[in-house]
């Protein structure tokens, strides 16, 4: 059996993993501006026309998400998950790749599916929502990278995982990890960003096309 074309797979989360924008979909929890307000600053940040760190604290001060909203974001990120991508997790991981989920999203909303997916929580990289002891938003992790545009090439090098390394996401914090690995892969399942295009070697349309690529 010929070995995979990368030993690593660093997979996004929100519209790549699922066909939901965690933040946009608690904003539409609140009211109809919070929500435009919401989606609009995410489409200029994943586009990279504005950087993220200048809009995600604005985005979460005013939804501020309790432990309620949150349980319930992590429902539907098990509904919205892509076809395929439980049983492409398990190929892949049977070929012996190993997967990471690196995340701009909230990580309690995102644990429970990583969970049902097989992912032990040290390969699940997402920010952190603190809470008070009822379950009220206090703030979220601000010494996590992952806020910040450049965050996500920052936990991929700590990590050191093994080498060839492929990124697959939808947005532009994903494409930048073209510069610390092998590869990057946009993902035009849910969302197709043509400047994200642009910067991609490779694209992948569905959880099959994934496979195709990873495993000769």
């Amino acid at each position: 059996m010929r070995p995979p074309r990368y030993a690593s797979v660093i997979l996004d989360v929100d519209s790549t993993l699922c066909g939901v924008e965690g933040v946009d979909w608690l904003a539409a929890r609140r009211d109809d501006a919070t929500a435009a307000q919401s989606a609009g600053l995410t489409a200029l940040a994943m586009a990279g026309e504005i950087p993220l760190e200048s809009i995600y604290a604005e985005r979460l001060d005013r939804i501020r998400p309790d432990a309620e909203d949150l349980g319930a974001l992590a429902e539907a990120y098990r509904e919205a998950i892509a076809t395929g991508a439980a049983e492409a997790v398990r190929s892949l991981r049977t070929a012996g790749v190993t997967i990471h989920l690196v995340s701009g999203g909230l990580r309690q909303a995102i644990l429970p599916l990583s969970r049902d997916l097989g992912f032990l929580e040290t390969e699940v990289h997402a920010v952190p929502v603190i809470l008070d002891s009822s379950g009220h938003y206090i703030d979220f992790d601000r010494a996590s990278p992952l806020w910040r545009a450049a965050g996500k090439c920052e936990v991929v090098t700590a990590l050191g995982l093994p080498e060839p390394r492929l990124a697959v996401g939808d947005g532009i914090s994903d494409a930048a990890l073209r510069k610390v690995t092998e590869g990057f892969a946009v993902f035009t399942g849910f969302v197709r960003r043509q400047s994200v295009l642009a910067l991609a070697q490779h694209e992948c349309g569905s959880f099959t096309d994934l496979l195709d690529l990873v495993l000769p």
